[in-house]
């Protein structure tokens, strides 16, 4: 079965640092995109970055771009999202989830993980 185990979500300060985990497993690791979303309390879904596992493409939305970095650890099977310098509005659910191919964040994704809460006080 395709699993997407995200992990490393919790409350932090403003200002302060989180690292997610995405752990993948029941397919190719290296055949997909690996993307991190967020959505907020009543607002929208929102793709932040995505790592593509062969060519290590990365792509990052304007509202964390110099703050996050996403990385790939393929032996793991792993993709990790660095958060740094976070803001009270980068509070909501995080998920990871794969798509096939080296794609970007505007593609359908195949598969999605459970969420974990990211909260940012002030």
């Amino acid at each position: 079965d395709v699993q997407l185990q995200a992990s490393g979500g919790g409350l932090a300060q403003a200002g302060g640092s989180l690292r997610l985990s995405c752990a993948a497993s029941g397919f190719i690791f290296d055949d997909y995109t690996i993307g991190w979303f967020r959505q907020a309390p009543g607002k929208e879904r929102e793709g932040i970055s995505c790592i593509s596992s062969t060519s290590s493409i990365t792509e990052y939305a304007e509202s964390v771009k110099g703050r996050f970095t996403i990385s790939s650890d393929n032996a793991k099977n792993t993709v990790y999202l660095q958060m740094n310098s976070l803001k009270p509005e980068d509070t909501a659910v995080y998920y990871c989830a794969a798509v096939y191919g080296d794609t970007g964040l505007e593609y359908e994704y195949d598969y999605w993980g459970q969420e974990t809460q990211v909260t940012v006080s002030s």
